[in-house]
């Protein structure tokens, strides 16, 4: 199941799951099925990321044009918050959110397209996350925002304070007197 989501691009995935005794089958990615959904990216790039505690937060990432990336996150072990932020300067929706928990047990999905900040907080430890890219990783090209940020308004569930964060992630940039470069 495809869900539209409060902004226009991102979209919730819900897969089919098969159970049985043995556990489940599902099918995490089909292209066919996913351009027929309107998701129609390339993807060049899978990574993952291993986050062993609680409330580690990763991001607000981008990647500046021409090198901006459309994403497709699932996780593969535990559960998160995983949030995109509107960074299309043209859009009605222009430094807005959307916020989805995502986890590995109902087998969730968030694609985020180009024009978004995408971050993500673990809601319980040794969180395993995966995501698809639609672009190579560009070291110059690289690019965020502060993830606490009052601007955005984002609801973390926890302080600052109980908050895992890298040293890269704790220096990006305010919202206020960010120019997109998503227009």
């Amino acid at each position: 199941m495809f869900e539209q989501l409060d902004i226009q691009g991102p979209v919730l995935v819900r897969p089919k799951f098969f159970r049985d005794k043995r556990g489940f089958f599902t099918e995490t990615y089909s292209s066919k099925l996913y351009q027929e959904n309107g998701i129609e990216p390339n993807f060049l790039q899978d990574n993952v990321s291993l986050s062993t505690e609680i409330y580690t937060v990763r991001g607000l990432h981008f990647q500046n044009p021409p090198y901006d990336q459309a994403k497709l996150i699932r996780v593969q072990a535990g559960r998160i918050l995983d949030v995109a932020v509107d960074l299309r300067a043209s859009s009605k929706t222009y430094g807005q959110h959307v916020a989805v928990e995502l986890s590995a047990e109902h087998g969730e999905q968030l694609y985020v397209p180009c024009g978004f900040a995408h971050g993500f907080c673990t809601l319980e430890p040794n969180c395993l996350v995966a995501y698809k890219v639609s672009s190579l990783y560009m070291p110059s090209s690289d690019s965020g925002l502060h993830w606490k940020d009052p601007a955005l308004g984002i609801k973390w569930p926890m302080g600052e304070e109980e908050a895992v964060v890298s040293e890269k992630d704790q220096l990006l940039q305010k919202f206020t007197g960010f120019i997109s470069p998503f227009v």
